[in-house]
């Protein structure tokens, strides 16, 4: 058995007696999903990174660098941009101090807007979670040489990630993320210079690939680059302004200033993180150029034959180890959330008798989120093992939050004037459109671009323009006609004018 498959599996072993030591902290549901509300300031910084650098990064992030080049540096910008603004928002979403988005939706916008939110929350979350188990699958493939087959990665992976986030929740996942972070961090910045060094020169690597790989919108990604190319940018950035991830992670620290804090130190570390990886990946991609236009290797594990192939043994296990990291830190930062959605936003604020503050009803409510992350861990499996491209996957996951979920949370953080009416539309919308134009696919595969691919976008537009569109002109137009938000709501996001 290959020696990076026993130091990934101890790893794994490692983390699993860890958190079962861990897991004795949770008592009560703010242990569960919020870990006590007393996260460091460490903690916070590697469970903000972790939570963001996912296989999105490592998987999704390779796959595009290897088919488009330079452009892939679309993907990543887009939540740098998303980072600087969360920045000057999170002593306000810590003060807030709530348990999910739908929190914050319920009181600007009514309930009905809690329940969309969280179909929104539910769909896009549990395919991001079936993408880190695909992604796991291509590790254990790939390390294995092909002797643990990705259906059968996948299955390992999906194991460790709903055994972890069963486990201790919000306790679990944020001690995890904290070696999970340093690991990726370290292991990033150390493989890349070695990578680039294998490949050859900057010269070397132009005489190898071709031209499109060097436009600022490659002409070889398919459909209208020009487009489609911003778009998954964009779909990064709206889903980072208002992902209930990294919501929860502020909600659990100690103080608003210590989030603050945090999240200043959490776009440093992302910036450098996703930079790297993307010059890993055109880099490796150069090297392995032959085989991957052969169909020997796929695009989306550039990063991890890279791992085995490109840098010493030592860096290549550590380089491995951060890609295992992410798929186990990602998928359960997401696997969590939206089973604390479901908890807290439907059975909590709509189960029959609602929650109840004595500890038998405490100690239940926690036994029900694990029996929920079991539940909505095997549908993500499910959808894991007809999954045909992580990246494909992850931008519909990222568009249907985006136009659905931010456009109305960043209003209710940052506008007196958006309305409940046209709140509530904006979600409504947004979640509708999204689902339908990505149905379109497959019901009528003549529109799409590239033909008859359900993956390809309708008429060669891509989705989260015109659902974007819709869910932001719903917000404007509809808040001009229709009645103000009371004063006492207002006065909830905007204390200082009380």
């Amino acid at each position: 058995m290959s020696i990076y498959l026993w130091v990934i599996i101890a790893y794994l072993l490692v983390l699993t007696g860890m958190n079962f030591w861990k897991s004795r902290q949770v008592k009560n549901k703010d242990d569960m999903m919020l870990a006590g509300r007393s996260l460091s300031l460490t903690k916070m910084v590697f469970t903000l990174i972790c939570t963001w650098i996912g296989s999105g990064t490592f998987i999704a992030g390779a796959e595009f660098a290897a088919k488009a080049g330079w452009s892939a540096l679309w993907q990543p910008v887009g939540a740098w941009i998303g980072i600087i603004i969360i920045y000057f928002l999170a002593s306000k979403i810590r003060t807030f101090g709530q348990y999910t988005v739908g929190d914050i939706l319920e009181v600007r916008y009514g309930p009905v807007a809690r329940i969309f939110g969280a179909i929104a929350i539910i769909i896009s979350f549990t395919v991001i979670v079936s993408y880190q188990f695909k992604a796991g699958g291509f590790i254990l493939n790939v390390i294995t040489d092909g002797k643990v087959s990705v259906n059968q990665g996948m299955f390992m992976a999906a194991l460790f990630v709903i055994l972890f986030t069963a486990i201790g929740g919000m306790v679990a996942v944020a001690n995890t993320d904290l070696p999970n972070g340093i690991i990726i961090m370290v292991s990033t910045v150390v493989a890349t210079p070695l990578v680039m060094m294998t490949a050859g020169s900057w010269h070397k690597i132009q005489s190898i690939l071709p031209a499109s790989h060097f436009q600022v919108f490659s002409s070889a990604f398919g459909g209208n680059p020009y487009l489609k190319i911003p778009a998954i940018g964009l779909s990064g950035l709206l889903l980072l302004l208002g992902v209930q991830s990294m919501y929860q992670k502020f909600y659990s620290a100690k103080t608003p200033a210590e989030a603050k804090q945090a999240a200043g130190l959490w776009v440093i570390g992302t910036m450098i993180v996703e930079t790297v990886v993307i010059i890993m990946a055109v880099y490796a991609s150069a090297y392995l150029w032959k085989p991957i236009q052969a169909g020997t290797i796929d695009p989306a594990a550039v990063i991890l034959e890279a791992a085995r192939k490109m840098v010493p043994l030592p860096v290549g296990v550590l380089l491995l180890g951060a890609a295992t990291a992410v798929v186990i830190s990602t998928g359960m930062n997401y696997l969590l959330s939206p089973t604390t959605t479901i908890m807290h936003d439907l059975i909590g604020r709509f189960g029959k008798g609602k929650e109840q503050n004595n500890d038998g009803n405490k100690k239940a409510g926690v036994l029900q989120q694990k029996i929920l992350i079991i539940i909505v861990g095997i549908a993500a499996f499910l959808m894991a093992w007809r999954m045909q491209s992580v990246l494909e996957s992850a931008y519909f996951a990222y568009t249907i939050y985006g136009v659905a979920i931010t456009p109305a949370l960043l209003a209710a953080l940052i506008s007196k004037k958006v309305t409940h009416t046209a709140g509530l539309i904006s979600i409504v919308l947004g979640t509708l459109v999204t689902v339908f134009f990505k149905l379109a696919g497959y019901i009528w595969p003549a529109i799409m671009v590239p033909l008859n691919n359900p993956n390809g976008d309708p008429f060669g537009i891509p989705i989260i323009y015109p659902a974007l569109l819709i869910s932001l002109g719903s917000l404007v137009v509809i808040s001009f006609f229709t009645k103000a938000p009371e004063p006492e709501v207002i006065e909830k996001f905007f204390p200082e004018n009380s």
